[in-house]
């Protein structure tokens, strides 16, 4: 198989896509989480499960309050009031936005073809003779012989790697979202505490 054919052969749509895919669906599942984050910590629900209002924590504290009496002197004395504000406002909301992917694919194919070819030829000759008398004889003997063997071997190496850099970020609260959160703190409220 030739290195050509080979890269031709790899999946290249599954090999990037799959990787792509699996950002969207991140990214999705990012939104979902942040939804379910500002329902489960946000809002109040009754026992059917419809939102009641914004969940408020109230608490009380103490600040020093002048007053002026009717011949002018000025007294500070310490108030309490009690301050009620939307929990929601007092936390970062998660909005996670995939910035930026980066795939690395990377294919080395090694092919090595080795052939190798050896020949042998071999002559042997063997001459006899014989003399006695009034008779003769002579003998020859030739062996010829002729050996060839050839050998090839193919080797294909092959190592693939592939790397997917994500880099996520914080984004910017959507329109909606930060419409939500000021009108939350038009809410917060400061009072007298009642003794």
């Amino acid at each position: 198989m030739a290195i050509g054919d080979e890269l031709a052969s790899l999946d290249f749509e599954s090999m990037i896509g799959g990787p792509l895919n699996a950002v969207i669906k991140a990214q999705a599942q990012s939104a979902v989480t942040s939804v379910d984050f500002i329902k489960a910590v946000g809002f109040d629900t009754d026992d059917s499960g419809n939102i009641t209002g914004p969940t408020m924590v109230t608490f009380k504290y103490s600040k020093p309050v002048e007053t002026k009496a009717a011949d002018g002197t000025v007294t500070v004395e310490p108030k309490d009031f009690t301050l009620t504000v939307p929990f929601l406002t007092m936390l970062p909301i998660p909005f996670i936005r995939v910035e930026e992917t980066t795939i690395d694919f990377n294919a080395k194919i090694t092919a090595v073809q080795e052939s190798t070819a050896t020949s042998e030829m071999g002559l042997n000759t063997e001459l006899q003779a014989k003399a006695g008398w009034g008779w003769g004889s002579a003998s020859l003997k030739v062996n010829f012989s002729y050996k060839k063997s050839t050998t090839s071997s193919e080797k294909v190496e092959r190592t693939y790697s592939m790397a997917v850099h994500v880099r996520a970020v914080q984004d910017e609260l959507p329109a909606g979202t930060e419409r939500l959160l000021g009108i939350l703190e038009n809410c917060i409220k400061e009072v007298p505490a009642t003794t």
